[in-house]
């Protein structure tokens, strides 16, 4: 069985991470869409809350599991038995960075591989970054973020974090 990952924070889940998801999970077997704990970073959401909602946008598809870890991917991908490690790309400033992220990982995995994905032409200026940025200035966010979470991610906002 082909098993891939694709992590992230999903800070909230993107119609642009969804559309690399989909793409994705037509090559592999089992996708596990892994959520990620970095303690580097604040998020909006925690790490329960994006679960349920990663959940809800793919709670009809089998072919996709969705859970969460810390420390190191690898790790993370050993224990689910995953050869492929998916990365989405929007720039050229994503790649410097993924690719020091694959060269480190295939030093210390060689059996587990990074595909890079570039984002659809309609996602490349997607983020969760600006997702949060517009729903908390009151802006719209309909068609960036799937729609069974957009009212929650809109009420996130309006409640305060």
């Amino acid at each position: 069985m082909r098993i891939w990952v694709y992590p992230g924070s999903f800070d909230p889940i993107t119609n642009g991470h969804i559309d690399v998801i989909n793409r994705a999970s037509k090559l592999c077997d089992k996708l596990i869409i892994a959520v990620l704990v970095n303690n580097n970073k604040q998020p909006a959401f925690s790490l329960q809350e994006r679960v349920e909602l990663i959940k809800c946008v793919f709670a009809d598809r089998p072919d996709i599991e969705i859970e969460s870890f810390s420390g190191l991917l690898i790790n993370f991908m050993k224990g689910k038995n995953a050869k492929c490690i998916i990365k989405g790309l929007r720039a050229v400033s994503d790649y410097e960075y993924e690719l020091q992220m694959a060269l480190l990982n295939k030093n210390f995995a060689p059996d587990i591989e990074t595909l890079f994905m570039m984002s659809s032409i309609n996602y490349s200026f997607l983020s969760s970054s600006i997702v949060k940025e517009l729903a908390k200035n009151g802006g719209k966010i309909d068609g960036l973020v799937p729609e069974c979470i957009r009212e929650a991610v809109t009420r996130k906002f309006q409640i305060g974090l």
